[in-house]
């Protein structure tokens, strides 16, 4: 199945679902970042989780900024998530692996830590993004974000994410969300009903395995609660924005003295992308100019997300 979103309603309207698989964006991710088993499923989890929150903002710019930072050894966990249905992320630790959990499951949230913080930024395109913090309970991401929508969006939700990798690579990844929106969340029966459901779940990857698409996940699930599918499929894919104009725009943050020790010691500088892992190249003709350009009546200096290493 291709990489892709779906959204749904039930319940007359009270209920609100969003499914996305994201199999193929996870192993590109796996690739870019040379990521180990439990990286690819910790990250390929918060990219899903990212894109299930973005889908229902509302402005065509939107995005949503996922940051998980534990205790564990796999340090921090960041997912860039857009409406337009774009998505990009890195993990800190990414040679990371542990053995298996007793379930014999990826140990995500040993790697994880269960102490620490999610940290999410909703960003409409204008005005100050919001921002909101919210402690993990867990650290398997798919119990840290629910808790995050329960506490700080004060939504009654359940969010089931999956990643499924091994020797061949990302055989299936994506998510579920429900949400109980206030019209119905004073229907006990419903709520309940719903909750059982999800509860005999046995994961969210297991299903794709078995060859069900989002469609007949939601009529498992939904079907006999007035379900309506949303007619648009929605393609998901990673993406990065950066650029060499824009890595040349970031390297200016260093000042005129550090080009210039750039150009001296390293005859250039090589930057890289945290997010998609993407390698830049600048000569040290390319430095001399923003030297020149710095110095002029008119220099700006522009904010990057880049980090900076010897050619």
């Amino acid at each position: 199945m291709a990489d892709q979103l779906i959204r749904a309603t039930a319940a007359d309207g009270g209920i609100r679902a969003v499914g996305v698989v994201t199999t193929r964006l996870t192993e590109e991710a796996k690739g870019r970042h040379k990521l180990s088993w439990v990286a690819t499923a910790a990250l390929g989890r918060t990219m899903a989780a990212g894109l299930l929150l973005a889908s229902n903002m509302k402005t065509p710019k939107s995005r949503i900024n996922i940051r998980i930072r534990g205790n564990g050894p796999l340090g921090g966990v960041m997912a860039d998530a857009g409406l337009d249905g774009t998505v990009r992320g890195y993990v800190d630790n990414p040679s990371i692996e542990l053995p298996p959990n007793a379930k014999g499951k990826l140990d995500v949230g040993k790697a994880v830590g269960p102490e620490g913080y999610v940290y999410v930024i909703r960003d409409v395109g204008y005005g100050y993004p919001y921002s909101s913090t919210v402690e993990l309970v867990s650290g398997e991401i798919g119990d840290d974000i629910t808790h995050y929508l329960v506490t700080s969006e004060q939504t009654a939700s359940a969010l089931v994410l999956g990643v499924f990798v091994d020797a061949s690579g990302v055989q299936a990844a994506g998510g579920l969300l429900l949400q109980i929106l206030p019209k119905a969340a004073s229907d006990e029966e419903l709520v309940g009903t719903l909750e059982s459901r999800i509860a005999h779940l046995s994961g969210f990857t297991p299903l794709l395995r078995a060859g069900k698409t989002l469609p007949q996940i939601f009529e498992e699930l939904l079907g006999d609660m007035e379900l309506n599918i949303l007619p648009e499929r929605q393609i998901v894919r990673f993406h990065c924005d950066c650029s060499f104009d824009r890595v040349l725009g970031a390297l200016k943050m260093f000042g005129v003295e550090e080009l210039r020790d750039m150009i001296e010691k390293d005859n250039g500088a090589v930057a890289t992308c945290e997010f998609c892992g993407e390698t830049y190249q600048a000569s040290s003709e390319h430095l001399s100019e923003l030297i020149d350009e710095l110095q002029g009546p008119k220099a700006e200096v522009p904010v990057g997300q880049l980090r900076r290493s010897s050619p």
